[in-house]
């Protein structure tokens, strides 16, 4: 078994119940606020008004991503996570690595 395979049979319950409806919240008033955005292309609004809410978006999901991976460490290192100290930090170190590359 590889390690990703490994990585992902693992308990990854690291949500609750209360904040995986906080996360599924946050996640529906982003696409509330992306179909606003498409409606203001639709309509022909000024890019600069355009952009705000393209920024407030992308401010939305980081806000998003943040919150899942704070909760992902939290449980994961001592819970789900399986090696060395070091094992585990580089593979958290990855997780935020891919998290701000894509920011």
């Amino acid at each position: 078994m590889s390690d990703q395979e490994k990585a992902t049979s693992l308990d990854t319950t690291y949500l609750d119940e209360e904040m995986q409806q906080a996360l599924i919240h946050r996640l529906a008033r982003v696409e509330g606020h992306v179909r606003a955005i498409r409606r203001m292309v639709e309509e022909r609004r000024c890019a600069d008004e355009i952009l705000v809410q393209v920024a407030a978006v992308k401010a939305a999901l980081n806000k998003f991503a943040i919150t899942l991976l704070t909760q992902e460490v939290a449980h994961c290192v001592n819970n789900c996570m399986t090696g060395e100290v070091d094992e585990r930090l580089e593979r958290i170190t990855q997780a935020m690595g891919a998290l701000l590359k894509q920011s």
